[in-house]
């Protein structure tokens, strides 16, 4: 099983959007420093902001978090 790096994801999503770490904290609610630690992988953000964060990067909760499909 491979290791799930959300910190990646988020880093690597938030800036494909053009988006500071403070416009989306400011968008889910949080503070910059929150962000900061998600993507640092100090820790990782509640689950209840999953899909949330989906919705802001414009993809689904399998592709934040890291999961791909083997099926056609």
């Amino acid at each position: 099983m491979t290791k799930i790096k959300l910190n990646e994801q988020i880093a690597f999503l938030r800036k494909q959007k053009g988006l500071t770490q403070e416009e989306l904290a400011n968008a889910l609610g949080v503070t910059n420093q929150a962000v900061s630690k998600w993507e640092s992988a100090q820790c990782c953000p509640d689950i209840l902001l999953l899909p949330d964060l989906a919705k802001i990067f414009d993809v689904s909760i399998d592709e934040l978090v890291g999961y791909k499909s083997t099926e056609g």
